[in-house]
């Protein structure tokens, strides 16, 4: 089961007054479990960034600058992501940049992706409690200290681990998922294909007789 743990940063809230990414990284997760495999770029933004996404991410225009637009790297997002879930903290606010991002360049907006939000699932198992990323990561005692300034790929790597407490932890996701067995129906194949198998010639003895006898015998109905 291959699922993307994904996150963005811009700069700013709303890419409909004219914010743009800034960064995506993507980690790639197998039974809920890290495969080292990660997808990480740099966005030119083409504009100013704001005073809080700075200073939030740490990202200036002059840090930008020499990165390539999001139209350069859309193919090798999409390839890594395929059609794969994709675990997102407050899935609204990344999907809201990226179909922007898309729609754009006249691609499809990210439909065929089933959408995890981790933030959706922490306020259903915690209502009440703080939901942030830093919030769970203090819950699941889950080290966040490297987290000075939002990364995308720092807080990838944090939320598949508070991805990974959310199901249970790592011993639930050790025993994995059992792979897919094809059902073939026996009807729908043609009698050439169809499996022989000789009868077998099971005897009973007396002892069963009897038994299955007296167990008749004390049926009620």
């Amino acid at each position: 089961m291959r699922e993307i743990v994904l996150d963005t940063e811009t700069t700013g809230l709303d890419p409909y007054s004219g914010h743009r990414l800034t960064e995506i990284g993507c980690m790639e997760l197998i039974n809920h479990l890290p495969t080292g495999k990660k997808y990480q770029q740099y966005i030119n933004p083409e504009r100013d960034i704001s005073y809080e996404a700075k200073k939030i991410t740490g990202l200036s225009q002059e840090f930008l600058k020499d990165y390539p637009v999001f139209s350069k790297i859309a193919k090798d997002f999409l390839d890594f992501i395929g059609d794969d879930p994709l675990i997102i903290h407050n899935a609204k606010f990344d999907l809201k940049f990226l179909n922007y991002e898309l729609e754009q360049l006249n691609l499809s907006p990210l439909k065929a992706n089933p959408i995890i939000d981790t933030l959706d699932i922490a306020r259903h198992k915690f209502p009440g409690s703080p939901a942030s990323l830093d919030a769970l990561c203090r819950r699941f005692k889950i080290d966040n200290t490297d987290r000075t300034l939002h990364g995308a790929l720092i807080d990838c790597d944090l939320l598949a681990k508070v991805y990974l407490e959310l199901n249970g932890g790592a011993q639930a996701s050790l025993i994995g998922v059992p792979e897919k067995k094809e059902k073939v129906a026996l009807a729908n194949l043609d009698y050439k294909d169809k499996i022989y198998k000789e009868p077998r010639n099971f005897k009973v003895s007396e002892e069963e007789i009897q038994q299955h006898q007296e167990f008749i015998k004390n049926l009620k109905s």
